[in-house]
């Protein structure tokens, strides 16, 4: 038995998960999680299947196996819900489809999940070759070290502007998006693990520095649906659609649902990709060598000719090194969700209403699920050694109705980057280079200054 709803009858033969150790009064578990969440979060395992959590005054019950974080993804027991949702909330609203439950998000899926079917994506390809290659050139213009916070951000949020809300209103928009979202990101994740909501509205210059970069960012958000209309244009995008779509009873959704969904696509499109694209060129600073057999594969598959969408099913080594970083390096390392019912987990009762947490870094990286574990190897996504993988302890996009529905969007666009860049050039530090985990709702290198190094 893995996740069943449990009678009333059943629960009180069900027995309580441990309590983790090492909480301290009033924070509980949530010093932990501050100070140094991943390590505490990857020896959970060790202490069993499900474990509770102190977060403040709250109980959360942490998951640690690939099996049952594969369960509660695609239970219909448990919701997009808890304290990371709760923190997101001010950025991404209700009604969008990376918080909505339910009808609600089966409706938005329908309408969002066009500009991502996979005969979609190849239109996207000039694009995505067309700015990875700016990319190259600026480095080429550039003297000196280059910030790879800015630059991986900005090439994120231009590739998901052009492809999915066309228009030149979004140049020069995309600057501040990026900003904004840093500040949002590095503060939200302290509000989860520390939920002292008063504490939040005190005008301390933290708090007022977030609530600008959010204001700013929905201020933003108002600004390019207003362009579109304004314009009178209807290209054949996500926008339009959000413009266009119909609710239940067939009337236009409401201006609160577009606002969320766009924020809803700006996010994943700038955070999470940004924040791989910097993890992907710390491994191919430290890694060098995987530097130069992505080159080799490039001259292989391409020759001489620039690298095009079309060769990106061909680019199977070049794959391989995205889908290593995102499994020891996922942007998206912690996930909650709530139960709606009493149900049993791993053995264990779980009550109606109860917090989940888990995280993707800790069942990625687990030693009884990858031989190595914390070796960067990209050989081992080869067909002959990936099906000894154990399920759902490589998910990166999630499962089920959550799974991110620009899986394959994302995947094409990071493995054409990656080949691009890596064509052109080698990477080293520079003196300021901080290459530690920033800590926030997403994961990713603290402070990457690079050179870029001409091939």
């Amino acid at each position: 038995m893995t996740v069943e709803s449990v009678r009333p009858e059943d629960t009180a033969a069900t027995a309580e998960p441990p309590v983790a150790g090492g909480a301290v009064p009033l924070l509980g578990h949530g010093w932990r999680l501050v100070r140094d969440p991943l390590a505490f979060l990857s020896q959970l395992r060790d202490h069993g299947d499900v474990v509770r959590l102190k977060l403040g005054p709250k109980t959360v019950y942490a998951v640690t196996t690939p099996a049952l974080t594969g369960a509660v993804a695609l239970s219909p027991d448990y919701i997009i819900a808890g304290p990371l949702w709760e923190s997101l909330e001010s950025l991404l609203g209700k009604e969008g489809v990376a918080t909505a439950n339910g009808t609600l998000h089966r409706r938005q899926r329908r309408t969002i999940q066009p500009a991502f079917r996979l005969d979609a994506i190849p239109a996207y390809g000039p694009i995505m070759a067309e700015e990875a290659y700016a990319l190259v050139e600026r480095w080429r213009d550039a003297d000196g070290v280059l910030d790879i916070t800015y630059e991986s951000f900005r090439v994120a949020v231009r590739v998901a502007a052009r492809c999915l809300m066309r228009g030149s209103y979004m140049d020069a928009r995309a600057d501040r998006i990026c900003a904004d979202l840093t500040t949002l990101f590095a503060g939200m994740y302290q509000r989860m693990v520390v939920p002292l909501g008063p504490l939040y509205k005190v005008p301390l210059p933290s708090n007022r520095k977030f609530n600008r970069a959010l204001a700013d960012l929905h201020v933003l958000v108002d600004e390019i649906v207003a362009d579109r209309r304004a314009s009178g244009q209807k290209p054949d995008d996500l926008l339009t659609a959000l413009l266009e779509a119909k609710d239940e009873n067939g009337d236009p959704i409401g201006e609160q649902e577009i606002h969320d969904q766009v924020i809803a696509i700006l996010t994943p499109g700038a955070e999470t990709v940004g924040s791989t694209i910097m993890s992907l060129l710390l491994v191919l600073t430290e890694h060098p060598e995987l530097g130069d057999k992505i080159r080799d594969e490039v001259k292989s598959v391409v020759g001489d000719r620039p690298v095009a969408f079309d060769d990106v099913r061909k680019l199977t080594y070049t794959a391989n090194v995205v889908t290593e970083t995102l499994r020891l390096y996922p942007a998206v390392w912690i996930l909650t969700r709530r139960a709606v019912a009493d149900t049993e987990l791993g053995g264990y009762r779980i009550p109606k209403g109860a917090d989940l947490i888990y995280s993707p870094f800790a069942v990625q990286r687990d030693r009884r699920s990858y031989e190595r574990n914390e070796d960067f190897d990209p050989d081992r996504w080869l067909p002959e050694r990936s099906k000894d993988v154990p399920k759902y302890a490589m998910s990166p996009f999630s499962v089920g109705n959550r799974k991110c529905p620009s899986d394959h969007f994302s995947m094409a666009e990071l493995t054409l980057i990656t080949a691009v860049v890596a064509h052109a050039y080698g990477f080293e530090h520079a003196s300021d280079s901080d290459p530690r985990p920033r800590i926030g709702i997403t994961l990713r290198p603290r402070r990457l200054m690079l050179r870029a190094l001409p091939r």
